[in-house]
């Protein structure tokens, strides 16, 4: 009986290897390739086992090599933005020891001054001349960007609020004008509005100043737009709902959520006047120096006949005039980071 199994199972074998030829054929290549087979391939997997020493260095290696790669282009970053710094803050540097030094001139021999004063702090801000009128200036240029701020802030929040809180028709073709505006700079309409000024006699003059920066400044919307979209619908729904019409709406629920925003304006439309040569150039022409602002009073120092005696009392007016819109934004930073990243990244 055993021997007839035996002789069943080895004839069942050979019917199969007959109907399977190819895994035969395969089997006979393999071993005459020197190919490894199952059991060779297990016993290279027990000696790679064996030396776990051999990957364990060569990923050590390699990440070495990306630390080193790493630690070099941090270098290389730090000395570009290191040089760059320098390069920017050299010149802030020279006006600001300049501006105490006690030669009232410029020093081509040496950076730092050979002797510190506060003189010229003292002639700039009590000790006006034909030359150096500051104090007058300075109120001139307080004046302009103070009225300028003011209206400009309120134009700009209420065009905001229409394009962003009412819909009218034409709202959609009316934004997409004025974004086609925005993309040409102010300076290019720069004669024509003063030939405009001048025929209706406003040149020279800070009401005609204060005309030029608030006239346009309702196309610059679009930060205080997106900040307003922010702000939900339901709000101002609510507030219908128990009897607020638009302008309750507007000065009762949107202004003191708008706070971040309302900084971030403020300071923008105070600087814009606050710094403006060229405008205040070409209007305030006269070449009456009480009238001028303190970027024109602070230019004309600059003639080649006055520089030698003047320049450092130039260094110290430049100075003086950075102060009041550095504590400006100090005081107000938090606010005007949020009112920047919230307007510009939603709506």
């Amino acid at each position: 009986m055993m021997d007839e199994k035996k002789n069943n199972s080895t004839d069942d074998l050979r019917e199969i290897s007959e109907l399977f030829p190819e895994k035969k054929e395969d089997e006979t290549m393999r071993a005459a390739d020197g190919a490894p087979d199952g059991n060779a391939v297990k016993t290279m997997g027990t000696e790679m086992a064996a030396k776990p020493g051999i990957s364990v260095s060569r990923e050590s290696e390699h990440r070495m090599g990306m630390k080193k790669k790493e630690l070099i282009f941090s270098i290389i970053k730090n000395l570009l933005l290191a040089f760059l710094a320098a390069f920017w803050l050299i010149p802030i540097l020279w006006l600001i020891v300049t501006a105490f030094s006690a030669d009232p001139g410029i020093s081509y021999t040496r950076f730092f001054p050979e002797k510190w004063t506060l003189a010229n702090f003292s002639r700039v801000l009590f000790h006006p001349d034909s030359v150096l009128q500051y104090g007058r200036w300075f109120l001139n240029t307080l004046i302009i960007a103070v009225f300028s701020c003011a209206i400009s802030t309120a134009f700009i929040l209420m065009v905001s609020y229409a394009f962003s809180c009412m819909r009218f028709p034409g709202r959609q073709g009316m934004i997409r004008f004025s974004m086609i505006l925005g993309m040409f700079p102010g300076v290019l309409s720069m004669i024509a509005v003063y030939f405009i000024m001048k025929s209706i006699g406003l040149t020279n003059s800070h009401i005609g100043m204060i005309v030029v920066y608030s006239a346009g400044s309702g196309l610059g919307y679009l930060i205080v737009k997106g900040f307003m979209d922010t702000i939900p619908v339901s709000m101002r729904e609510a507030a219908r709902i128990e009897g607020a019409n638009e302008l309750q709406i507007f000065f009762r629920v949107m202004m003191p959520l708008c706070k971040p925003i309302i900084v971030y304006q403020i300071i923008s439309a105070f600087l814009a006047p606050w710094s403006d040569f060229v405008f205040a150039r070409l209007m305030l022409n006269s070449g009456i120096s009480k009238d001028w602002t303190v970027a024109i009073g602070l230019y004309n120092m600059l003639d080649k006949t006055l520089i030698h005696t003047n320049f450092a009392a130039f260094c110290a007016g430049g100075l003086i005039i950075s102060i009041p819109i550095s504590v400006l934004f100090i005081i107000m930073q938090k606010y005007y980071v949020e009112g920047v990243t919230s307007g510009s990244t939603k709506g």
